[in-house]
């Protein structure tokens, strides 16, 4: 695991690779709307992309992680569907609805069901290297998202200069990286931890819990702001010394946004003393984005050591899908 989160910013420069030489059909379109279809550290990826893409994209993004896809799928849809195994039983059934319902389908993979179908009917597809956990391959998966998205016309602007740009910063600064999230494991250790970002963040927000989830063996959860402002805010009154908060910060984040933040914060105080701020650093969004996911990889990594647990053992999961492949 340390090998592969290390690997992070050059997986980032080999994903630009991949998606540059990847031969796709004319686009087609205009389309109406985009749904992204994937599970955890398959679909991770296209919700980053689809908030990073939010003010720029010509159509509604929306991202399902189900069996099924919206009603209103149809000919004017596009379906990006990712699976990193090719063999993830809720995406290739959406694949197959979206199929059913006339939907322009593009896939990313690295092998399996979902390839040998792209294959077979056509359909645009990207594959990307395969043998490793899902979640360790987030670049792979993320990058390429932004490539269909700029191929089927969805967004125009350069991703693949701020991409190689932020994969250079992580690379130089990897010890000071490392530090900080060795320095917030130490913060964290024997706590629950509550994740907090603006709304514009969640989905880092959300690529952290998995990675606690998964490589930490750790229950926690995550909210956004302004939302939580409006209903889990007053279930801090239950809070408890146990609790660890993690505030992911931009200096981008909105104006009224960071007043809500350091009013939080005070409310927070009330009842635990361990609220941790981790501001992003890097000159864009990408930058920004990527250097929390980075940190927060690194930290998931550092718990896992700090706990004595094997950080990619995943047997309840596939002990959970042992079962369901009993079930016909």
């Amino acid at each position: 695991m340390y090998e592969l989160i290390d690997a992070f910013p050059k997986q980032l420069e080999e994903a630009l690779a991949i998606g540059r030489a990847a031969k796709l059909n004319a686009p087609g379109g205009p389309f109406t709307n985009v749904v992204i279809t994937g599970l955890g550290g398959s679909g991770i990826g296209g919700r980053i992309a689809a908030q990073l893409v939010a003010q720029e994209a010509t159509c509604p993004i929306e991202v399902y992680n189900n069996y099924y896809l919206p009603g209103y799928v149809g000919k004017g849809s596009l379906v990006i569907a990712c699976s990193y195994s090719g063999n993830t039983e809720e995406t290739l059934a959406a694949m197959h609805e979206a199929l059913g319902k006339g939907a322009r389908v593009a896939c990313i993979t690295s092998g399996g069901t979902m390839l040998e179908l792209a294959r077979e009917k056509g359909l645009d597809h990207i594959v990307i290297p395969g043998g490793n956990p899902p979640r360790t391959m987030l670049a792979y998966s993320l990058v390429q998202q932004f490539f269909l998205l700029k191929h089927f016309g969805i967004i125009a602007g350069d991703f693949e200069g701020p991409m190689a740009k932020a994969a250079t910063m992580l690379a130089n600064d990897k010890a000071a990286i490392q530090q900080a999230a060795k320095d917030l494991t130490a913060k964290l250790f024997g706590k629950r931890v509550i994740i907090y970002s603006e709304a514009a963040t969640e989905a880092v927000s959300i690529r952290f819990r998995q990675q606690l989830n998964e490589n930490s063996k750790e229950l926690c959860w995550h909210h956004v702001i302004p939302e939580m402002n409006h209903n889990e805010l007053v279930g801090w009154a239950g809070g408890a010394k146990h609790l660890a908060v993690v505030l992911f910060r931009h200096t981008s984040d909105h104006e009224r946004s960071q007043v809500r933040m350091e009013i939080n914060k005070e409310v927070f105080a009330r009842h635990t003393e361990h609220i941790h701020e981790v501001w992003s650093q890097g000159d864009d969004a990408f930058a920004r984005q990527l250097y929390l996911i980075n940190l927060g990889d690194w930290v998931s990594y550092y718990l896992a050591e700090k706990k004595g647990v094997d950080p990619t053992e995943i047997a309840v999961i596939n002990m959970l899908k042992g079962k369901l492949a009993e079930v016909k």
